[in-house]
């Protein structure tokens, strides 16, 4: 390996990293400027040449990233799920699916002049969408309840349904290139019965290694993916092209066994995404051949509207037939669907191994979907937040809050908000945790709050604000951090972790001075849960021209700890250590307070949380 093969494969690198890090800073859907560095690096400025570069790796390369992009999104499937979304993400995952596949296949063929299975397999490509494009728009834009929950959870399953419909075109194209119908069949019906009978196999052996523990802990993701692409390469020796078939037949049978811990698979998927699918990005692009585009004309054009103006709309309103779903919401959701990481990395693989088979218009595959992908989520990027307003389907001013944590205290605290209709939802990796919370009838997510799978997974409809009250330090500070970059500034709340050294270091930050320190600088998880257990209980009281906060402190003395203030027009105002209380006549006051065994029943103004 020369100097600049090193040198070429370190840039492709660092240049990954940048465009991840530019769209976590401008809050873009990643895969803009992942394809903008490929294709500055490849068609632009000519430094980059993918086939040069890699030569005879280049196809296992990409086929092996395919296989893990497909792996970890057939692990998020799970049929109970699906059927518990609503007959629209019902809808949206059949007849709109097809809709979209059967257009975009006569348009493409019409337009384009395509061959039939060319033109079929681009139409299966092209219904995918995928969270990494929706998830980033729905932060922006911010719908109602209603659109956000079906967007997210059509993106999130539509991924492995829509892959795997194109790996059956795909295998029926290539097990059909003998001409004899007979020969096809078989060839179709032996990759059908190896993909999903190995596929189910090695399912079920290592979602029962992961259930049963037979791998130590510091070995579950990487054996998880080593066997993976173990049982891809041995069902592509068995059967040429399946083993696409059988990953992704591998990733639904685990996401659907029970006890199976696949969220912690997904999590190592975060690392590896930023460093295998970015760089498979800046290469793809780099691959682009924008010549071959010039050359067809309009033809492009009209597939892209096409499927923007008639495929889209046609989809969502068949599927809405039977829902309570407003004109308004059907024709915003008719609107936005960027396509995403699955058809780009798809269409390279498929495109490439077709090319090699003698269908030369395959060539087209890539620049195509890559068009698609580019004008879909620039235009509906910059177009969702107008539309949604003018509409009139974006969510009103959101006054809700994420706890990190759903111990003692969070739910003692979140329990009171909640009984005021204010929007709450708690979050924690314990287990039992999230069991009381659900017995006290609050919503929760199960898991890491700042993960990949908690930003697609997690509802934060109606959430706009931050509480960090976890016992432990070093995750309320990296949920401050995180979340800082999801809200705006001075939403994002913390408990003091009593320590002055650690403090100091904190606040040393630039990005740590955007946070509030919770109910006061002394004010501790410990001290919190001490005074819960102790018997303390959390009020809500009324201010009157007859009862101040004067007064109010006065009767309770070092016994209260205020909270929250209530503003009469209903709004919920945490109180912080850099911040004096204000509360006047009209005002509520949430607070705990510590029993008094001399006088417990002097609490006349005093009222039960409500």
């Amino acid at each position: 390996m020369t100097e600049n093969t090193l040198l070429l494969l370190a840039s492709i690198g660092v240049i990954s990293l940048f465009c991840q890090w530019m769209a976590w800073r401008m809050k873009l859907p990643a895969i803009l400027l992942l394809l903008l560095g490929g294709i500055l690096m490849g068609p632009v400025f000519d430094w980059l040449d993918p086939d040069a570069l890699f030569n005879e790796l280049l196809f296992p390369i990409i086929s092996l990233s395919v296989a893990v992009i497909l792996f970890e999104g057939s692990l998020t499937l799970k049929f109970k799920e699906l059927k518990e979304h609503g007959r629209m993400v019902r809808g949206l995952l059949s007849i709109g699916m097809l809709v979209t596949w059967l257009i975009a296949t006569l348009v493409s063929r019409l337009a384009l002049g395509l061959s039939w299975e060319v033109a079929t397999l681009f139409g299966a490509i092209v219904v995918v969408s995928g969270p990494t494009v929706i998830m980033p728009l729905l932060r922006v834009v911010r719908p109602n309840a209603n659109i956000a929950n079906i967007l997210k959870w059509e993106g999130i399953v539509i991924d492995p349904i829509g892959a795997l419909l194109a790996v059956l075109v795909f295998e029926f194209i290539v097990s059909g290139k003998s001409g004899a119908l007979g020969h096809t069949l078989w060839t179709f019906s032996s990759t059908l019965i190896l993909g999903i009978s190995l596929g189910g196999v090695a399912g079920w052996l290592l979602g029962l290694a992961l259930r049963q523990h037979w791998l130590p802990q510091f070995l579950q993701n990487a054996g998880s993916l080593t066997f993976m692409l173990g049982v891809y390469a041995l069902s592509n020796t068995l059967q040429h092209e399946s083993g696409l078939l059988t990953v992704t037949v591998m990733g639904i049978w685990m996401a659907n066994m029970r006890g199976v811990p696949v969220d912690d698979i997904l999590e190592f998927k975060e690392s590896l995404s930023v460093l295998l699918i970015s760089g498979l990005f800046i290469i793809l692009a780099a691959r682009i051949e924008f010549s071959a585009i010039v050359q067809l004309g309009w033809g492009p054009a009209w597939v892209i509207l096409a499927l923007i103006f008639v495929a889209r709309p046609l989809g969502v309103w068949l599927s809405a037939k039977g829902t309570t779903l407003s004109w308004q919401e059907k024709a915003f959701l008719s609107w936005i669907s960027p396509r995403g990481i699955v058809a780009a990395a798809v269409s390279a693989l498929f495109a490439f191994q077709l090319e090699n088979q003698g269908y030369t218009d395959a060539a087209i595959l890539v620049p195509l979907v890559f068009l698609v992908i580019i004008t879909t989520v620039i235009l509906q990027s910059l177009t969702a937040s107008p539309i949604a307003k003018w509409l009139k389907v974006s969510e009103p001013d959101s006054s809700g809050f994420l706890f990190i944590g759903a111990n003692q205290v969070s739910r003692a605290i979140a329990s009171v908000l909640r009984k005021r209709g204010i929007p709450v939802m708690l979050s924690d990796t314990s287990y039992e945790n999230i069991r009381l919370a659900r017995m006290e009838n609050l919503p929760v997510y199960f898991g890491n709050p700042v993960s990949e799978h908690a930003e697609n997974h997690m509802d934060l409809t109606g959430i706009s604000n931050v509480l960090a009250i976890s016992p432990y330090r070093q995750l309320n500070t990296l949920a401050t951090f995180h979340y800082l970059d999801l809200f705006s500034k001075g939403h994002v709340f913390g408990l003091s972790d009593g320590q002055a050294d650690q403090r100091a270091s904190h606040q040393s930050s630039e990005k740590f001075k955007e946070t509030r320190t919770l109910f006061g600088e002394k004010v501790t998880y410990a001290m919190l849960a001490s005074q819960l257990s102790q018997g303390a209980s959390i009020r809500t009281t009324q201010i009157t021209s007859e009862f101040t906060l004067q007064d109010y402190r006065a009767q309770h003395g070092s016994r209260l700890l205020i909270l929250f203030v209530i503003t009469p027009q209903g709004k919920l105002i945490p109180v912080v250590a850099d911040r004096e209380i204000k509360a006047e006549e009209g005002y509520e006051i949430i607070s705990i307070i510590r029993p008094d065994p001399e006088k417990d029943q002097n609490h006349i103004a005093d009222k039960p949380a409500k």
